[in-house]
C-alpha cells in the first residue's frame, strides 16, 4: 500500500525478525513498546539519524513506527530522501497492540500498553 510516494506495510506485514524503528516521544516508549524496536524519538531524528547505521544492516528494511502513522510517515519520507529502504507502519502502535504483538514496558512501569 502506498501514502503517496510513501511505502506503507500494515503491522501484520512487519516480519517479526523485521527491524523497527519507533520515533514516539520517551514517555510513550516507557509505557509499551516492541522489545527489539530502536527508539529514536522524532523531535530527536535529524540530530541522531547517524545511529541508524549502528543498528541497522546493509540492504535491511527500516520499519518506521509512531502512535498512529503521521510521525512515523514525515520520518519515512525523510529516510527515503537519505537512500534507506525505509517504509512506515500504518496505524502504528496502536494497530500493533490491537493485532496482540508483543509489547513491553520499562521496569516498573506496569503493564505494557500504547499511550
Amino acid at each position: 500500500m502506498q501514502f503517496g510516494q510513501m511505502p506503507q506495510l500494515t503491522v501484520e506485514q512487519v516480519p517479526a525478525d523485521g527491524f523497527l524503528l519507533d520515533v514516539r516521544e520517551s514517555d510513550e516508549w516507557a509505557a509499551g513498546h516492541a522489545e527489539s524496536a530502536l527508539h529514536i524519538p522524532m523531535s530527536d531524528f535529524v540530530r541522531r539519524a547517524g545511529e541508524l547505521s549502528e543498528h541497522v544492516g546493509e540492504g535491511q528494511r527500516v520499519h518506521v513506527v509512531c502512535k498512529a502513522g503521521g510521525r512515523s510517515a514525515k520520518v519515512t519520507q525523510y529516510l527515503r530522501q537519505q537512500g534507506w529502504d525505509a517504509v512506515n507502519v500504518d496505524g502504528g502502535m496502536l494497530a500493533w497492540e490491537q493485532a496482540g504483538r508483543p509489547l513491553v514496558a520499562d521496569a516498573g512501569d506496569g503493564p505494557a500498553q500504547v499511550v
